[in-house]
């Protein structure tokens, strides 16, 4: 029997974007740089395709394309600026408070905007490493704390 991600709609916050443009270059290569650690297992502090946590593949894809951000998920929340939702777009951070607490422990990098404005995104989770998820999925929906623009 495979799992399958909750995706019912039931109790869950309306977390979508408007977002029907083009991605830039620079957009572009962040999300192809993104997609190439998918499948990378979760390793806490790690920072390389043989193992890297949430926060070291935003500062790994964003360095590579000369974004510089800080190493800790809850020292880039403090960096870029703050967006609603409904403006987030590919290339955006999504923060999260995965320990329950309202404080941010989890970061992803928005992949893509699907129909009725799903947002897709790629992160570094630590059961299934990278991997890409939806706001739409119970858990990631419940955990959302806010969004920010650092290009």
């Amino acid at each position: 029997m495979s799992h399958k991600p909750n995706t019912s709609t039931e109790n869950l916050r309306n977390l979508t974007s408007k977002f029907e443009g083009q991605n830039s270059y620079q957009v572009k290569k962040i999300l192809n740089d993104a997609e190439d650690f998918l499948g990378a297992p979760y390793k806490l502090g790690g920072t390389s395709k043989s193992g890297l946590d949430c926060s070291g593949l935003v500062i790994n894809v964003y360095n590579e394309n000369k974004v510089k951000l800080p190493r800790r998920s809850s020292d880039q929340a403090l960096q870029g600026k703050k967006i609603e939702i409904w403006e987030a777009k590919p290339g955006d951070l999504l923060f999260f408070a995965t320990n329950g607490n309202g404080v941010v422990s989890h970061v992803g990098i928005v992949k893509e905007i699907k129909n009725r404005g799903e947002i897709t995104f790629i992160h570094a989770s630590t059961s299934k490493g990278v991997i890409v998820s939806s706001l739409n999925e119970k858990y990631w929906n419940k955990a959302f704390l806010f969004a920010k623009r650092v290009l």
